[in-house]
């Protein structure tokens, strides 16, 4: 079965070798023995304060295996972004430009550096294993995060955004970043989005333009990657706006990938999960209520002991609101008799 749960201490690993694997342009999971140890050390602290409204915490789950223990894949959320340091976007703002005189309208693009969305909760760092890329793995690992808020809302804020990967190539190359560089940076993409990762953002302030940049003015292949994804994120991205997810003209500093939001209380998943009772039952009993070979996605409502998994082993009897399951899927959850579970059929 696979199953999410929160990171712990032994799966430091399992993390480092999926920073690897992530390669240049993942900015949450840069390749630092240091940083990883203190975002395991973070989140299970997070996972076990009391909360009642959304602060410095950063919840980071594994999606694992549990015949084989491996790690398959790894998503997080941030409670909050921006409160401790700095949270940069670009945005891209249109301006017309008219003379009535000579009968010219010209519609002209800007970048302008902002902090529009500090205090905004973030969905982060979702990356599945290449050779694991298949069946719900990526379902899970994406979804699972909107029934964890679904579970406890204080813990979050009303807006929710997902930085997109943009466009590098596997030498870290990025046609945006390549403009920057030139223009006023001198450092290569790699240092640069090394440095985000590991916290180090003070050469944004000291060296990123302060006015708004004429997108005219930047290179054409620099023009051309604004707003657009990496092809390994594209999949991601699709599922968000599955969700509601949207681009509203926010794009990273560094590739210019899109940033999307949505207000947490309509993210479809949050929507359409609800709450029920469970009642285990035998495999012979769950046979005969099963009626057809639906997939559900399901997870406890505890927060440090969180479990969630997707199986077709359910059955949900509407008058009773309750949801039968295996004694084998209740054990891998941490659930009993009687026990909450939040559920969304897929």
């Amino acid at each position: 079965m696979l199953v999410i749960r929160p990171i712990c201490s032994a799966d430091f690993a399992a993390l480092k070798q999926i920073a690897i694997e992530s390669g240049h342009g993942f900015t949450s999971l840069p390749d630092n023995d240091e940083l990883l140890l203190s975002k395991i050390s973070r989140a299970q602290k997070s996972f076990t304060e009391s909360v009642t409204s959304p602060g410095q915490q950063s919840y980071l789950f594994v999606l694992e295996d549990t015949q084989s223990k491996d790690i398959i894949g790894v998503t997080g959320i941030e409670a909050a972004v921006g409160m401790s340091t700095p949270f940069y976007h670009y945005h891209v703002a249109s301006h017309v430009h008219y003379s009535p005189r000579l009968g010219v309208k010209k519609v002209v693009e800007t970048l302008n550096l902002c902090n529009d969305y500090t205090g905004a909760s973030e969905v982060c760092t979702l990356f599945v294993r290449e050779k694991y890329r298949r069946g719900f793995a990526g379902q899970l690992l994406s979804r699972v995060r909107y029934l964890f808020m679904a579970n406890h809302p204080e813990r979050f804020s009303d807006l929710v955004i997902a930085e997109m990967r943009g466009i590098s190539d596997e030498n870290g190359h990025s046609p945006f970043w390549a403009w920057l560089e030139t223009n006023f940076f001198g450092i290569d993409f790699p240092t640069a989005d090394y440095l985000v990762g590991i916290g180090d953002k003070s050469f944004i302030a000291e060296l990123m333009p302060k006015h708004p940049v004429y997108v005219a003015l930047l290179s054409p292949e620099a023009q051309n990657v604004i707003g657009k994804v990496h092809e390994k994120t594209a999949p991601a991205l699709r599922l968000l706006q599955k969700e509601g997810f949207f681009h509203r003209g926010y794009v990273d500093l560094f590739d210019a990938g899109p940033t999307v939001e949505v207000a947490l209380r309509n993210i479809r998943t949050v929507q359409q999960s609800r709450l029920a009772t469970v009642v285990i039952s035998d495999e012979h009993q769950l046979s005969q209520a099963k009626a057809d070979e639906q997939n559900y996605m399901l997870c406890s409502t505890n927060v440090s002991q969180f479990r969630a998994t997707i199986t077709p082993e359910v059955k949900y009897h509407s008058d009773t609101n309750s949801l039968l399951l295996s004694a084998n899927t209740a054990a891998e959850l941490g659930l009993s008799d009687g026990s909450d579970v939040r559920f969304i059929k897929l």
